[in-house]
This record gives structure tokens, sequence and C-alpha cells, in this order.
């Protein structure tokens, strides 16, 4: 499978379970608004927040996918990286204490 393929599948998977994971949120909320027993607002509260945990974990790895999509198809030049700043760049002390 393809980084390309990789993608398609983990970031429309993972915003969907982002979405799911977001409503049963609102659904223990619910519970808990409703008086429901303590345990039972508590269990759908933590399996809410594992879906949706779950859900930015998949959209995460879609993004990773997609990044290294884009590298292998563009080659390094796909990565841009700002220069490192020398010492002649740095501030000098008097300057930093002016600043101050």
């Amino acid at each position: 499978m393809t980084h390309k393929e990789k993608w398609l599948i983990f970031a429309p998977s993972g915003l969907l379970t982002i979405g799911f994971g977001t409503c049963l949120v609102q659904w223990a909320s619910s519970l808990m608004q409703k008086k429901a027993p303590t345990r039972d607002w508590v269990l759908a509260g933590t399996g809410a927040l594992v879906v949706l945990n779950a859900g930015v974990s998949l959209f995460g790895r879609g993004v990773a996918e997609s990044v290294l999509y884009q590298i292998r198809e563009q080659g390094p030049s796909a990565v841009s990286v700002d220069s490192i700043p020398t010492e002649s760049a740095a501030v000098s002390s008097e300057e930093a204490s002016a600043l101050d």
C-alpha cells in the first residue's frame, strides 16, 4: 500500500471518528445532566474520550502519510528548513539589556 493510499484512508476515517467521538461526549454529558447513575455517565464519557482520541491518532497518521507522500513525490525539496542563525546574527549582550 502506498503512502497516498494510506493518507486517503487514514485522514477521512480519522475525521469521521473524531466526529463520532464528539457526539459520544455530548451523549455522556447529557446522561450526567439527566442525573443518570454516576457509573453510567462516567463509563460513557470514558468510552467517548477513547473514541475521540483514536480519531485524533488516525488523523495524525493520515497527516504523517501525506508528508511522506509529498517527500516521495517531490523529493527533499518538499521539506523546507529555515537556516540556522550564526553568531554574527545573534543579539549582543548590550542589545539584549537595552530590550529589558
